[in-house]
């Protein structure tokens, strides 16, 4: 049995958007398969928590999950659009209306005609710089377009009648016990009318599978799961009806340097150990170019320093993220001689009991260390 999508997000069900993206953030960071890799357990949180998402980031959709949960994806009658785990949504008016507008007597409860195209869904990877930056980029999309040989219509000559099954009406009702349905006639598709000579390109279809290209452009400040609707750009519609859109996810490839909390950017700096007792100004990477850190003399390792501004600037803020730089220290590694003379010379500086004022975090879990042992030994 599915989990509550609010349950798998950790969230209330009343979080706003922006809570909902945060949580979706920490939960997708945490489990995904880069970091996780070969951990089954892990993948199926993600796509979990990546099905929770898309339901409840898209205001339709959440609205149908809040009064019907899971059961408003689970019928397969929404023609061509997918479910939750997919780019479109389910058509509730032909999963409900057509049912229960037929039960008491109702006889427009569906929709004439064949439906419209499929949505199709596109991943596209973007470096971090093109997904701040914002880009063009060429798709290549398999789908179903229009025959050319028959101008979608399914004919080879143009000669259609009506269909005799449903009258061409297009629908036909189904009596199931009590309830009486109404749904697409099989036999025309919806259409309400037949093909004498089926195109023979297309077979009938009046599509035909074809890659199309596409140029896609890429707004500055995209993010992971991010997506861009081209409206009319999906699967053609049979027998030339309106095609789908498609829906291009975005996902950030990772960074050797940067990681993206939402707007914020973090790294990671590492300095010598004598900059951070001594102080020093260090040169840091940003998305521009570079900019300068102070250190203070004694600084500790894992300190982080700020530099507002110097983050991402999302589709959907006015003001750029900072940049979070965190400082560790390098431990010295192929010394020469003489250095390692000069780091036993300064090691021994460090005897007696003065020693303790030069290093108080190690003087207080020493002094712990202590304390926990006599605790021990004590009758």
């Amino acid at each position: 049995m599915k989990r509550d999508y609010y349950e798998v997000l950790g969230v209330a069900r009343t979080a706003s958007e922006d809570e909902l993206k945060k949580a979706y953030r920490r939960s997708a960071m945490k489990h995904h398969p880069d970091r996780n890799p070969g951990d089954a357990a892990a993948e199926a949180a993600f796509k979990e928590c990546k099905e929770a998402y898309e339901v409840l980031s898209d205001g339709g959709k959440r609205r149908m999950y809040d009064q019907y949960g899971h059961a408003a994806f689970e019928h397969g009658m929404g023609g061509g659009n997918a479910g939750p785990g997919g780019f479109g949504g389910p058509d509730m008016g032909d999963i409900f209306g057509d049912i229960f507008g037929n039960i008491f007597g109702g006889g427009g409860g569906g929709r004439g005609g064949p439906r419209r195209g499929a949505d199709i869904g596109y991943v596209l990877e973007l470096d971090l710089r093109e997904a701040v930056n914002g880009v063009e980029k060429r798709i290549e999309v398999p789908t179903l377009a229009g025959c050319d040989g028959c101008n979608g219509s399914g004919s080879e000559d143009g000669r259609i009648e009506t269909c005799s099954t449903c009258n061409g009406r297009g629908q036909v009702r189904m009596q199931r016990g009590i309830f009486t349905m109404q749904q697409g006639c099989p036999h025309c598709g919806g259409r309400g009318q037949s093909i004498v000579n089926p195109c023979r390109t297309c077979h009938g279809a009046g599509r035909v599978e074809e890659e199309k290209v596409l140029s896609v452009k890429i707004p500055a400040g995209v993010d992971n799961g991010d997506r861009i609707r081209l409206s009319g750009e999906g699967e053609a519609g049979p027998a030339g009806s309106p095609p789908g859109d498609l829906y291009v996810e975005v996902r950030v490839r990772p960074h050797e340097i940067f990681q993206r909390d939402g707007d914020d950017l973090h790294c990671e700096v590492p300095i010598r150990i004598s900059q951070a007792a001594l102080g020093d100004v260090v040169r840091v990477p940003t998305l521009d170019g570079e900019a300068e850190i102070r250190i203070p003399a004694e600084t500790q390792t894992g300190k982080v320093f700020r530099l507002r501004d110097q983050g991402v600037k999302s589709v959907r803020s006015r003001h750029p993220g900072d940049l979070y730089c965190k400082v560790v220290i390098e431990t010295p590694v192929n010394l020469t001689a003489e250095q390692r003379t000069l780091l036993e010379q300064f090691e021994a500086t460090f005897s007696g009991d003065g020693a303790r004022r030069h290093s108080p975090k190690s003087s207080t879990f020493v002094d712990g260390v202590r304390s926990f042992w006599d605790r021990m030994t004590s009758p």
